[in-house]
């Protein structure tokens, strides 16, 4: 079940009225339960299984934590939380990159070795879901919270609907409590609500699917190869798809949330407005970022042994974290790009410490920040290493023999929804929509709020997937 699709419209419209009911909070909490299972369920109801063997290892794992006096009793309960859901996080998403993988380092040393195809169905929203468990007993193991006193509250963490499938990735300290006592929207929360999601949907449903992919996807699933124009303009168009599929997501999420009153953290913060790569990653998927630093680059060294061990640590994080979006080797060099972006800034910051960038250096280093993120995009978007060295090599100008791709109402199309979209970061940059709307004429906001719910009906979408629901 997709949140651009009328069922969702009628599966959240009687979850609403189920939890305005005044019923106990323990019934509430429980429909709210059986909801998020079939919501999840709608998909492939046998995966549903994979939800319940990852929340009862992990509900039994931080009980073991507590009761064991010790270490090597807690190392084994922490161990088994970690292979239980990376083995089912391994199995089912990286099985056949990894036979692949095996396969081409034969073929190099000349062993022709041809595996069975792993025909395997990827479950949607395992690497969301798995991170948020683990987190559970990851810090129950190092005392940094206590388990969940409720078997309820903490099933309901794991699969509460509106972040289970592409988050934003909770932390059990961040949801759980919010379950202890009995929650409901109040009329203000009720209208903000339903603001985000019309937002998200109108990001994802007119923005994204109707505006941003169709150019994306002449440039990007072509044969022939792009010229200068069109590489970068398809680029541009998924880096404005990208954010406003996976951004509407979000916000559609923590709507829906706050709908039936409660609190989930802000995923994007503006990123197209980052300067620098540390700024674009505490603005981009902020929920992934802050996991990856807490339970794989602080545990790997951080900043506190050495420079070296920093830039290793920072370069495996941002290897992971590349793999960690898809079973492929061009997601790895996306992180890995990042990993180097991320590494030369700091480096710079250290060799030039006392230099503070003024206004025209300042936009300037905004633009270059933006730019450089595009070309990772390439990696992300490209199927293939053939097809990202072809896009690559066109936006240098190197095709020389191309022909026209786009259509010129795509490129004018594109250019304008892009420049909108960056103009409205770079507004936004250091404000709040709280804060903007706050100080906004109702008029004003109940205008732009039927143009977009208008425009989301006449996009007539056909409730395609979210692109973050295959990672």
């Amino acid at each position: 079940m997709v949140f651009n699709s009328l069922t969702f419209l009628v599966f959240f419209a009687c979850v609403l009225a189920l939890h305005s009911l005044p019923l106990r909070w323990k019934t509430r909490k429980t429909n709210l339960l059986l909801a998020s299972y079939l919501f999840y369920s709608a998909w492939n109801p046998p995966f549903v299984i994979l939800l319940w063997v990852s929340t009862v290892v992990d509900w039994y794992a931080a009980q073991g934590l507590v009761r064991a006096r010790r270490q090597a009793a807690r190392h084994a309960w922490m161990l088994l939380s970690v292979v239980a859901n990376l083995g089912m996080l391994v199995y089912f998403k990286y099985g056949q990159f990894l036979l692949e993988s095996f396969s081409a380092v034969m073929a190099s040393i000349g062993v022709a070795y041809h595996p069975a195809r792993y025909d395997i169905v990827l479950p949607v929203g395992i690497s969301f879901y798995t991170f948020a468990t683990m987190s559970y007993t990851l810090d129950v193991y190092l005392r940094r919270a206590a388990p969940a006193r409720s078997f309820l509250d903490y099933a309901l963490f794991v699969t509460f609907f509106p972040h289970l499938v592409a988050g934003p990735i909770m932390r059990p300290t961040e949801l759980v409590p919010q379950f202890a006592a009995p929650r409901r929207a109040s009329a203000q929360q009720l209208r903000f609500g339903l603001a985000l999601m019309t937002l998200g949907l109108f990001n994802k449903v007119v923005l994204a699917d109707s505006f941003l992919s169709r150019a994306a996807e002449r440039v990007y699933d072509a044969t022939a190869a792009a010229g200068t124009l069109d590489a970068w303009m398809g680029t541009l168009a998924f880096s404005g798809q990208i954010f406003c599929d996976f951004a509407g997501y979000s916000t559609t999420a923590i709507g829906a949330a706050l709908c039936l009153g409660f609190a989930m953290p802000d995923n994007f913060r503006f990123p197209y407005a980052a300067v620098g790569f540390s700024d674009f990653w505490r603005r981009w998927h902020i929920t992934l970022s802050s996991w990856l630093r807490d339970y794989l680059y602080i545990p790997l060294g951080g900043n506190r042994h050495g420079p070296a061990r920093t830039y290793f640590a920072l370069m495996t994080t941002m290897l992971l974290g590349g793999l960690w979006h898809g079973a492929n080797w061009t997601f790895v060099v996306w992180g890995g790009l990042h990993g180097v972006y991320l590494s030369t800034e700091r480096l710079l910051r250290a060799r030039f410490a006392h230099y503070r960038p003024g206004p025209v250096a300042f936009v300037g280093l905004g633009i270059l920040t933006y730019t450089l993120v595009n070309v990772t995009w390439v990696f992300f978007r490209a199927k293939t290493f053939g097809k990202a060295w072809s896009v690559l090599r066109g936006m240098v100008g190197g095709n020389t023999d191309a022909v026209p791709i786009l259509p010129t109402f795509n490129l004018c199309m594109v250019a304008g929804i892009v420049a909108a979209l960056l103009l409205t970061h770079w507004y936004m940059r250091s404000r709040t929509l709280e804060a903007v709307l706050a100080r906004t004429p109702p008029l004003i906001i109940g205008m732009l709020w039927g143009l977009m719910l208008f425009a989301i009906v006449a996009a007539q979408g056909d409730g395609s997937a979210f692109i973050y629901f295959q990672f």
